[in-house]
């Protein structure tokens, strides 16, 4: 019997639907139960989110001051707690949130992870991206121990609403640390949606040559209500700030369409972006490796074309 726990993710009050992404997993995995724990100073607004998620048996809360935060330092010993209840499975996303996280939790469970899980073969069998996304490995996990995983979400589409869970308060008696404390969480503000989650995403290039220049990506992604996404060479050429950068350093996303505007392509920005609905590549160079994966393209000067299309959307 397969029992898998799964840690929410949330911000602000508000559930990150990178959590219903990891219950899509869940139930390829084929589990008799799939719960959710959510640690928080408040959980109520959140579980009543979890509780909703189509194929969520039960939402655990925990209600303490210290989990106003997500201190990984302060979540790990709570979650390691908690998985111990007879639970096959841990699972989180595997964004900045999970990857900080249950590492932590899997060396107080006593037990290697698997990260970036992206196909289900069996229980303890999983495909995972390895060498920037360049191959894929299958990895098999011991049976007779939890099996603690982060959920590559951009690989699942997020499970629906419609579920009826129970949420129950899991009382853990769980000494916290204190050598870690939460000074601030500093963030950019936007009205488009959020890179992370977004179903259009428009992306530009050092091509675009400078951050004056991007105010034609911006322009375009207003248009199509998109996020607005960055190749790593724009990035460091200071165009855009880090938080757009889209690929195996930054962020690994899985849009429904996908517009690249002066992108070559290299390995490290295809990687994520692969997962994407439909490709539209936008380049002066038709040899550019992005036209190999895209699924349309369009050879040129973006200065001439992007306007264009701005004007006939």
């Amino acid at each position: 019997m397969s029992k898998i726990l799964i840690v929410a993710e949330h911000l602000d009050g508000k559930l990150n639907a990178s959590t219903a992404r990891c219950v899509t997993c869940a139930k390829q995995i084929g589990a008799d139960a799939i719960d959710v724990l959510v640690l928080a100073a408040d959980p109520a607004g959140v579980a009543a989110e979890a509780a909703k998620i189509d194929g969520v048996s039960k939402v655990l809360t925990v209600a303490r001051a210290e989990n106003a935060h997500a201190l990984a330092a302060i979540y790990a010993p709570q979650i390691a707690a908690a998985a111990k209840n007879g639970y096959t499975h841990l699972l989180a996303p595997s964004t900045t949130f999970g990857k900080d996280v249950l590492p932590r939790a899997a060396a107080l469970l006593g037990v290697a992870q698997v990260s970036d899980i992206s196909a289900v073969e069996g229980a303890y069998t999983f495909k995972r991206p390895i060498y920037a996304g360049n191959a894929i490995v299958t990895v098999e996990a011991p049976a007779g121990e939890i099996l603690v995983g982060t959920v590559r979400t951009a690989s699942y589409a997020a499970a629906g609403a419609g579920g009826n869970a129970a949420v129950e308060t899991l009382a853990l008696d769980v000494a916290l640390p204190s050598h870690t404390r939460f000074v601030e969480l500093s963030s950019g503000k936007s009205d488009r949606p959020d890179l992370q989650s977004a179903a259009k995403v428009v992306s530009g290039g050092r091509a675009l040559g400078s951050s004056d220049a991007f105010k034609i990506i911006y322009a375009l992604a207003d248009k199509l209500g998109a996020a607005v996404g960055a190749s790593r060479a724009a990035v460091d050429a200071g165009y855009v700030p880090s938080d757009l950068q889209v690929g195996q350093t930054g962020k690994i996303i899985a849009p429904e369409l996908y517009v690249a505007i002066g992108i070559s392509g290299a390995i490290q920005h295809l990687t994520g972006i692969k997962d994407a609905g439909t490709i539209v590549a936008i380049n002066k160079d038709a040899e550019a490796p992005i036209f190999e994966i895209a699924d349309y393209g369009l050879v040129g000067d973006l200065f001439a074309l992007v306007p264009e299309l701005t004007a006939a959307v």
